[in-house]
């Protein structure tokens, strides 16, 4: 009844009877609620704004198992925003997140692995949290295991997977990922060359204003490469 409320599903809109209703299934020890409370606390919305009530709530929740208080629960512990940061907390709460099946907090720990964020670097366990997330389809981390296995960090350099991973985070519109098709497709690296494919990555990413795609669509356009000639377009994308 408070999401009806909430989002105005069959009735109107109404952030009072919301929190009521929240509040109601909340103290009776309903995750969902209490999570969906500690959202209202942290934004105040409908309440006055509270940091410190938000993190009782989310931990609520987090305690029974509720993977997207958990994942926030992590990102509060990670950013000190209401608690004292504390890095182990704050991968403890990621990590029961991610192994629920929760993609953005596999995704966190994929780039922490990635990057020896707070963990020693290891790609094979970047690999592991990205490609559980990239399953799921979560735009970022096909894109960044992509990245991995075309510059072959930390792991043998796979073009082939690269570009499996490349299609896959730009087909949900990654910019970056349509950038790097964009550039496979003008230099015929791992597939054949096709300027005119070029030209319509490098487009979807430069009208999300990627400024690589820019850049790289204004010289096609320069060069008459995949597309007419046409220097005053050159000259729009490149001043873009």
């Amino acid at each position: 009844l408070g999401w009806l409320y909430a989002k105005g599903h069959g009735v109107a809109s109404d952030v009072g009877q919301a929190l009521h209703w929240f509040s109601q299934a909340a103290e009776q020890g309903e995750p969902g609620a209490q999570h969906n409370l500690g959202m209202m606390f942290e934004t105040g919305k409908g309440v006055p704004q509270d940091q410190e009530a938000a993190l009782g709530w989310y931990r609520r929740a987090a305690e029974q198992g509720y993977l997207r208080s958990q994942y926030n629960l992590g990102l509060r512990y990670d950013a000190g925003q209401g608690v004292a940061r504390d890095v182990a907390q704050a991968l403890a709460w990621m990590r029961k997140a991610a192994d629920q099946g929760h993609a953005p907090a596999q995704f966190n720990l994929g780039l922490r692995y990635d990057k020896g964020q707070d963990v020693e670097q290891d790609s094979a366990q970047a690999i592991e949290w990205y490609g559980r997330a990239g399953e799921q389809g979560h735009a970022s981390s096909q894109f960044n295991l992509a990245l991995i296995y075309d510059t072959g960090h930390g792991v043998a350099r796979d073009e082939a997977l690269a570009l499996q991973w490349y299609r896959r985070a730009a087909a949900q519109g990654h910019a970056g990922a349509q950038d790097c098709l964009g550039t496979r497709y003008e230099h015929g690296q791992g597939v054949a060359h096709d300027a005119a494919q070029a030209a319509s990555w490098y487009r979807r990413a430069a009208e999300q204003g990627l400024p690589a795609a820019q850049y790289h669509l204004g010289q096609l356009y320069d060069g008459g490469h995949g597309v007419e000639q046409d220097a005053s377009l050159a000259a729009h994308w490149y001043r873009k």
